[in-house]
Order: structure tokens, then sequence, then C-alpha cells
């Protein structure tokens, strides 16, 4: 991807490209003020002021032209709205007419996101679409999101050959050391003892994908304790419940929980949030061979629950459940975690909004308004006490996956609930991280769905302290 900073720069009246932004309402009154050549260019390209349209026209004044993008609102700008403009304006630098981008900033960015690691063919390199503002001081914030949510795509986007265990301490050793963090793993059969189911789903990986617990702490200690937990299977083969082909296609896209939690970790120590930051990933492949966990297994957990399992293709709720637990060791004032936990939350909210689970009301109404107000929905989801039940097992304290069927989401949420300590606010995320079919500013491919929403909290929350 072309330089996330590059991409919007101050303005200091430098030579730009006139960009206006037009809504329906306003689109009859100011296709009659333009000149005859103009109204043929506009009707040529089919532009009626309608959202996501896009168009150029000569300015009047020679050889030189302006640009035109239709918004659903020109007084309201939302996150998308000039997207479609990044995408398909030529290269150049823009200046908005009479307005300022605001939210629309973010989008200007990520519309113009590639993932090309893997390709080979020449002349791929796409040259920028700038845009300049005089929101200076909103700059920065601004690109760190548009570099976050970057950060998840790439990731999530690499496939998992080249995104393991491994990999995926390599960000997070990366992160620390930018940010001068401290980092703990512990990894492979050293994982038995202390961390033993995150060691029963890992274990049957190859040695290159061993699995392993990833922490990382920063900031101050006399600071409000923040933990952010992400599930980092980095490919999930369903384990010897196997899953089919097409359903085994996207599980390079099972660590994306990690991902978000990575993202959200470099959010926050590099905007030099006033928290301490407990960052961590189980990170493990679901993998098949000899000693691969089975079903009928009961593991031991770090909190000292058993649990029998049911389905090893459940697997992402049992390394979260060891993970949790250690997060609430530390005595946060806050967890939230991030994980691609359930087809079920996707049956039930489709691609686009992730299932949003907390033990609050003033919790769940803050992701919810900090989303709205990102254009990053999340949809509440209950934890509903009637369906605890449901993982009682014969044989264990519980079970990791009931058979009827009924709730998967709010059940797997309700599992991971029994690791958090008591009476710590807690939010945990099921989201999806992919986008199946592009959308302006939000290609096909991975996503970061419901990490802007948790940072609008903790902004919210924690950026006066």
């Amino acid at each position: 991807m072309t330089d996330k900073h590059a991409l919007i720069q101050p303005d200091r009246d430098q030579k730009a490209i006139p960009l206006h932004i037009i809504d329906k309402a306003a689109w009859p009154e100011w296709f009659r003020s333009r000149g005859a050549t103009a109204r043929t260019m506009l009707t040529a390209q089919k532009f009626e002021g309608g959202p996501g349209e896009v168009a150029v026209l000569p300015d009047g004044s020679g050889d030189a032209w302006e640009a035109v993008a239709g918004v659903a609102d020109a007084s309201k700008l939302s996150a998308w709205c000039l997207a479609r403009a990044a995408e398909t304006l030529p290269a150049g630098t823009y200046r908005l007419h009479g307005a300022e981008a605001g939210k629309a900033m973010h989008g200007w960015v990520t519309g113009q996101y590639r993932f090309d690691r893997y390709r080979t063919e020449p002349g791929r390199e796409v040259e920028p679409r700038i845009l300049l503002t005089r929101e200076v001081r909103a700059l920065p914030a601004a690109l760190a999101e548009a570099t976050a949510v970057a950060m998840v795509r790439d990731l999530v986007n690499t496939p998992a050959e080249d995104m393991g265990p491994a990999q995926l301490e390599a960000e997070a050793r990366a992160l620390a050391k930018a940010h001068h963090a401290t980092i703990h793993v512990v990894s492979g059969d050293a994982l038995e003892r202390d961390y033993p189911m995150i060691h029963a789903v890992g274990r049957a990986a190859a040695r290159s994908h061993a699995p392993r617990l990833i922490e990382l702490e920063w900031g101050d200690e006399r600071h409000p304790r923040v933990a952010v937990v992400g599930k980092g299977v980095c490919f999930d083969s369903g384990g010897l419940d196997i899953k089919p082909a097409a359903g085994m296609l996207l599980m390079k896209k099972d660590m994306g929980g990690a991902a978000h939690a990575l993202a959200l970790a470099a959010l926050i120590m590099g905007q030099g949030l006033p928290v301490r930051l407990h960052l961590l990933i189980p990170a493990v492949e679901n993998a098949i061979a000899g000693n691969a966990f089975r079903p009928g297994d009961i593991l031991r957990t770090r909190q000292g629950l058993s649990v029998e399992v049911t389905n090893t293709d459940a697997e992402g709720r049992l390394v979260l459940g060891d993970a949790l637990t250690r997060a609430s060791e530390a005595g946060p004032d806050l967890v939230i975690d991030f994980a691609t936990l359930t087809g079920a939350a996707r049956v039930a909210l489709g691609p686009d909004l992730p299932a949003l689970f907390t033990r609050t009301e003033e919790t769940a109404a803050a992701l919810i308004a900090a989303g709205l107000e990102r254009d990053d929905p999340c949809w509440r989801l209950p934890l509903h006490d009637g369906y605890r039940e449901w993982l009682k097992s014969d044989v264990a304290d519980l079970q990791n996956a009931p058979a009827n069927g009924f709730a998967g989401s709010s059940v797997a949420a309700l599992f991971l609930d029994r690791f958090v300590g008591a009476g710590i606010d807690w939010a945990h995320f099921d989201t999806f991280a992919w986008r199946p079919a592009a959308k302006p500013g939000r290609p096909k491919g991975g996503e970061a769905l419901g990490l802007r929403a948790a940072w609008g909290l903790l902004l919210e929350r924690y950026g006066q302290a």
C-alpha cells in the first residue's frame, strides 16, 4: 500500500485540484450553475449527485480541471463518503471546495489500500490521490486509525504458511521494540503446565508452527490496567472434527482476533493512551496429527475447571479461556477480546456487524455509540443466563460445544465468561475479520470490524486521565 501518511497532507495553499462535494438536495441548483460544457460532461458521466458518484470536468480556465463527488449528506460527511473518489479519481492532489473532510479522511486513506505482497506482474503500482486538509490537529489520529485498519487487513490477508504463531510473535515483538514495551512468550510443551488448553489445541502442529502465549505489557503501572486479548488460530482445519474443504478455504483469517488485538495495542501505544496495557495472544494452529486432541478428551485449564471436548472445531474458545484467565489475574479495569469465534454470529448478523457481548449496560452503550460515531457499527447479543446450563457436562465442569445448535454465539460467549474474573468489566467481539464483497473504502478480504469502536471507547474512558 502507498504510504498512508502521504495520502492526506496539511494544506499550505499548494496547487491542488478542486473537489466539490454535492448531495441530491444541492444537485439541481449546482448543476444549473455550471457552464454548458460542464453540464454536458456531467450528463455524459451520468453524474446526478448520488452517493458514490464521481465525475471530472473542466474548470473553465483553460487546461485545468476539477472533480465532483456525490455524498448522502454534504453537511454530515461519513467515514466512507469520499472513499469511491479516492479509489477512482485520477492521481493527483485534491482540495475539498468549501468543506473539510473530517471523518471522511478515514475512507480516503483506506480506499487506497492494496494487498500486493504476492503480486509479481509489472506496472501494478498505483499513483496516490492526495487530499489536503487544514484540520492539522486531527490528522495524526485519523492516520493512526487508518494505519491500524491496514495492519489488520495485511495480517489477515497473509496466508497461514507466512502468518503462523511464530509470525504473530514476530509482529508482537516488533511492536514491543517500537514502543519500548516488555514481552514474554511461553511456547511449545512449556505451555502444558500453565496453559493446558492452549497446548492441547496447538500441539499437533508442526514445530515451526508450535503454539504459544504471547504477552506484551506497556505503560505506567499507576494507570488503569486494560487487557486486550485476541484469538490467534493461524489456521483451523477443524482438528479431528475436520472441516469440509469449503469451510477451510478462509481459515487463514481465523487469527483475525489477534490481528485486531495487535492493531488496537498499536493504537494505544502509538497515541500514548494513559493506560497500563496488557496484550495477550494465544497463537496456535489447529492441525491434525497423531497427537491431536480428540472429541471426548477432558482438558485441564489454567483456571482449574475441567472441560470436556465435544467438538475439536470449537477450539477458539478453549485457547481464549486460558488467556482470559491470565488477563484476569492481573486485576484489569477492563478486558476486551476479539475473536473470529462462531459462524452463528455471521448467520445472525451477516459479515458487516461484529457481535458484541458485555457484562454491563454502560460498556455496551459506550461501544455501540463509539462504533456509530466512527462508522464501525457493532450489534449487542445477549449473555443469557438461561443458556448456561447447555454448557454442563456429564463428566467435567464444562463442555465446549453443546449439540443443540441453538444461540451458538451467545453460548460461546458464556463459555468465555466463565474464564473472566468476577466483577471485571469485559467486552467480547465475535468478529468476522473479512469482507466477502468490496464496498467503497473496504476492499474484499481481511477487514477490521469492531476495532475502531473499541478504540473510541478507550479514548472516551481513558483519554483524559
